[in-house]
């Protein structure tokens, strides 16, 4: 994975979750709170999902091969997609399960303190891993809110990790007052309506994961600002006069396909198109260096044939 703040923000996350689920669920054994043992099945589940977004990460870096000559950057979008199946099935159904089963068979909590003590422990644990990938978020988030950045995020690592983290944080607090409320009045169905609040959090959670990511497999244009540089970088003002129409494509996170039709002089040479050609595609990779795959071709261009042919621009993926 190229973007090293994102295996940072992971590998903290992973190490985290490995930690506190074992806590967790060491506090379920002893105090048996449903919220507990939602609350480890809901750590072990980020901890695998940590290791599905390496796991793409590694595969995503495989050479092209002839069967898949764009190469393999879409397999980090796959996995993090995979990431919102683990959440939304393993700890938001397992989560509304349990917690369906204490509010209908209640029980008073025993050693009240080993769960609190493991929920204070892992909001604190959780918190450094958040504030980790809050920090290498901002590296790339520029001026973008935070719902913006989760939107238009090329890379799915840092999103993940942050909704995860967010989740985490705000189950836990769903869980200790779960925990609370129960011993404060004695009445254990307390404790489920938390176990169930966490579930419905991470079902909410996957299902934002989900449709993010499905965006990023069914392919994601450059945006405006890479588009407008390109524009730019493709016309120099005396072999190529215009960029007729465009497409840009993510084949992965750092690797972006360009296609596009452009306007060359009616009376140039074909030595001269193709030197024009090669200096465009030198001119978009300096200005956008993701840009790798690069298809020019040229045309004459002639406003009655645009005025009275098809619109390029409203075509699926125009611009």
């Amino acid at each position: 994975m190229s973007a090293s703040g994102g295996t940072k923000a992971i590998v903290a996350a992973l190490a985290a979750n490995l930690a506190i689920a074992v806590a967790k669920f060491v506090a379920f054994i002893f105090s048996g709170s449903s919220s507990m043992l939602a609350e480890s099945v809901h750590s072990l589940a980020d901890s695998g999902n940590q290791g599905l977004l390496l796991l793409g990460g590694k595969k995503a870096q495989r050479e092209a091969t002839p069967q898949h000559p764009f190469g393999y950057g879409r397999e980090r979008y796959i996995y993090a997609f995979l990431v919102s199946i683990v959440l939304f099935s393993v700890g938001g159904m397992f989560a509304i399960y349990e917690g369906y089963e204490k509010i209908k068979h209640p029980h008073e909590l025993e050693h009240w303190y080993w769960p609190v003590g493991v929920l204070v422990f892992a909001i604190i644990a959780e918190g450094f891993s958040f504030r980790t990938a809050i920090k290498e978020s901002n590296q790339t988030r520029g001026g973008l809110s935070w719902a913006q950045f989760v939107r238009r995020a090329k890379a799915p690592e840092l999103p993940v990790v942050l909704l995860e983290d967010l989740g985490a944080l705000v189950g836990l607090i769903l869980a200790l007052g779960g925990v609370g409320l129960a011993l404060a009045t004695g009445d254990g169905v307390w404790d489920g309506i938390g176990t169930l609040c966490i579930g419905v959090l991470l079902i909410l959670i996957a299902i934002i994961l989900a449709a993010e990511t499905k965006s990023l497999l069914l392919g994601e244009a450059a945006g405006t600002e890479e588009v407008a540089k390109i524009e730019k970088a493709v016309v120099d003002g005396d072999t190529v006069t215009k960029v007729i129409h465009m497409r840009t494509l993510h084949l992965g996170p750092e690797e972006l396909l360009v296609a596009a039709k452009i306007a060359v002089q009616h009376d140039d040479t074909a030595a001269e198109v193709a030197n024009a050609i090669n200096a465009a595609e030198e001119r978009i990779r300096a200005a956008v260096p993701i840009a790798r795959v690069i298809y020019l071709e040229p045309d004459i261009y002639s406003e009655s044939a645009a005025a009275a042919g098809e619109n390029p621009a409203k075509s699926p993926g125009g611009h």
